[in-house]
């Protein structure tokens, strides 16, 4: 496959640096993530990717493999919100089947890419725009992936919708996003200390998305065989203050609409990292950090595709398939 460089025939007109994000994005009540603070953290992290971005990597490898299992080619995908060129390169590296052939990865980056300093780990993206305002056309592409883009996303719903529009039908949808495990050690770390220094509590982690809730998105945007399940990776640090620079590297530091902007002080700082070593230390001095990878996937419905039988239509009991005695749980009734 082609992962970056040479031209690309966009199914939309969009120009390489194009902004449909931020600037015309709504900063109302509703909205729970600034996405203008996002992109300049975005911006700011590029140059350091390639030595953050283990996290996806693995996605990437883990949704190549997804593709490995599946008999039958996908010619055009799109790469959705995804900061470097990783599931590109792994698909290359792979030699992943389905995907062989293929005519065209379309990248599109997230806002704050095309302000960020030249990386190798980027890539080229083929256009600049919000995961929130897509411009793709509808029915034009056999496959979309989305690396770790959307749990920043404030209509998480209405991204899916217009993923699930952009494919065929029989189209498949793979989306990798942090869930609701993630940093679970920073955040109540943090949510103790501030509380023993300040008395009270600011919202400083991020809300990650449960798994219990993407099956049911997926299904409300109009995708069909919904499947989601989860990955759950510890990594270990020499400190905290390891970790807090990881999540500066990776853009993943807190962009909360609502956040208290008096940040960490010294006293507030140093007593987090007291009790993040008392918790969550291993025996060798190494702190541990949860990192949960939820991955989703979806197909635009399709008439080829499996579908549930008529309830009442089966041709076999169920007490012959266990080997057991059928027993009635009616109540009995008087003579």
């Amino acid at each position: 496959p082609r992962a970056t460089g040479g031209s690309v025939c966009l199914p939309w007109p969009v120009s390489l640096a194009i902004h449909v994000g931020p600037m015309s994005e709504h900063r109302d009540q509703q909205s729970l993530f600034d996405r203008r603070l996002q992109a300049k953290r975005l911006a700011r992290a590029a140059g350091s990717l390639e030595a953050t971005g283990f996290l996806l990597d693995r996605a990437a490898l883990d949704v190549c493999q997804r593709f490995a299992g599946i008999d039958r080619r996908f010619p055009k995908v799109a790469d959705i919100g995804s900061r470097t060129a990783a599931f590109a390169s792994a698909a290359e590296r792979e030699g992943v089947r389905s995907l062989r052939g293929m005519e065209d990865i379309v990248r599109i980056a997230p806002v704050g890419l095309e302000g960020a300093p030249s990386h190798p780990s980027l890539g080229r993206a083929d256009a600049i725009a919000s995961e929130e305002m897509l411009p793709l056309k509808d029915g034009a592409f056999d496959a979309a992936v989305s690396l770790l883009a959307m749990h920043a996303v404030n209509d998480l719903p209405g991204t899916l919708v217009q993923i699930r529009r952009a494919l065929k039908p029989d189209g498949l949808f793979i989306g990798v996003l942090f869930g609701g495990e993630t940093l679970t050690e920073l955040g109540e770390a943090l949510a103790e200390a501030e509380l023993e220094i300040r008395g009270g509590l600011a919202p400083r982690v991020m809300p990650f998305t449960e798994i219990r809730d993407l099956g049911g998105l997926l299904q409300r945007a109009g995708f069909a065989l919904p499947v989601t399940d989860s990955d759950r990776v510890v990594v270990r640090y020499d400190s905290p203050l390891h970790l807090l620079r990881d999540l500066r590297g990776m853009g993943e530091t807190n962009s909360l609409m609502d956040q208290d902007k008096r940040g960490l002080s010294r006293k507030l700082l140093a007593r987090f990292l007291e009790i993040y070593h008392q918790r969550f230390a291993d025996p060798d001095g190494r702190v541990r950090a949860t990192f949960e990878l939820l991955t989703m996937t979806g197909w635009v419905p399709h008439e080829s595709q499996q579908k549930p039988l008529r309830p009442g239509s089966a041709a076999a009991r169920l007490a012959d398939a266990l080997g057991t005695d059928e027993k009635s749980t009616a109540p009995k009734r008087g003579p």
